[in-house]
């Protein structure tokens, strides 16, 4: 009987330190920090860039001394479990063309845990502004969900929605929404569900704006490294983020 409890007593153990290590690096993130990797040019290394409290850790990108602000304001939600700080060099690209950029953080990077973040972030930056509302993968599809559920509580809708690698998940319909939308997909991306992304065009706007980055993959939306599953690149990463910083801009400016 002794012997039986020490081998139950032994697997619980094994099981403990096995829930731990897995559910550790999702429980204790990383901590913030800007500047790291986030660099693309001159240009970029000109934009302000501050870590500031707006309802929860959130990275503002500024336009630079003598660059005019749009009236724009970007809010950038995070993919899943990864870190704001990747998003980082689309946030700066994006200020150094007038834009104020913002990316917040999310309980445990999951931007599932506060579709409705970006009220905050309005309130506090978007005075006199128009809202583009920008995610990546799961991030994407919380950015949809928050303009359907804005327009079911008849509160409007952003100006703008940009989807990278994302799609609305199914109880976001966006179809009758007066909501311009750009869909920037991967072209080696093997992390997105392809049948589900092409079930969900259904429900975006007919006139969506659909952008396929050549030779990228899922995680070159984002500077946090390969990603499990993902494809195989053919271009380098710069080459695609200049494709990604192109199409959104183009996007931005004939809103």
């Amino acid at each position: 009987m002794k012997r039986a409890l020490r081998w139950v007593g032994l697997l619980l153990a094994v099981a403990l330190a096995f829930t731990l290590g897995w559910a550790w690096p999702v429980l204790v993130r990383p901590p913030l920090v800007l500047g790291q990797d986030a660099i693309s040019d001159a240009a970029s290394a000109t934009v302000t860039v501050t870590l500031e409290d707006a309802g929860g850790g959130t990275i503002v990108a500024r336009p630079p001394a003598g660059v005019a602000e749009s009236d724009l304001l970007v809010v950038i939600y995070p993919g899943g479990l990864v870190r704001p700080q990747a998003y980082e060099w689309l946030a700066r690209a994006l200020a150094g063309q007038g834009h104020v950029t913002v990316i917040p953080e999310f309980s445990f990077d999951l931007a599932v845990t506060g579709v409705a973040r970006a009220d905050a972030l309005v309130a506090r930056y978007g005075a006199g502004k128009r809202l583009v509302l920008a995610g990546h993968s799961l991030g994407g599809a919380m950015a949809a969900q928050y303009a359907a559920d804005r327009a079911r509580a008849g509160s409007g809708v952003p100006s703008g929605l940009v989807l990278l690698a994302a799609y609305p998940a199914a109880g976001a319909d966006l179809s009758g929404l007066d909501v311009d939308v750009l869909s920037l997909t991967a072209e080696h991306d093997r992390v997105v569900n392809a049948a589900a992304l092409a079930e969900a065009w259904a429900r975006l706007p007919s006139d969506t704006v659909r952008v396929s980055v050549t030779g990228a993959v899922h995680a070159f939306f984002g500077r946090y490294g390969p990603q499990t599953g993902d494809g195989v690149p053919t271009v380098p990463r710069a080459t695609a983020e200049a494709q990604v910083v192109a199409s959104v801009t183009a996007f931005l400016a004939a809103l």
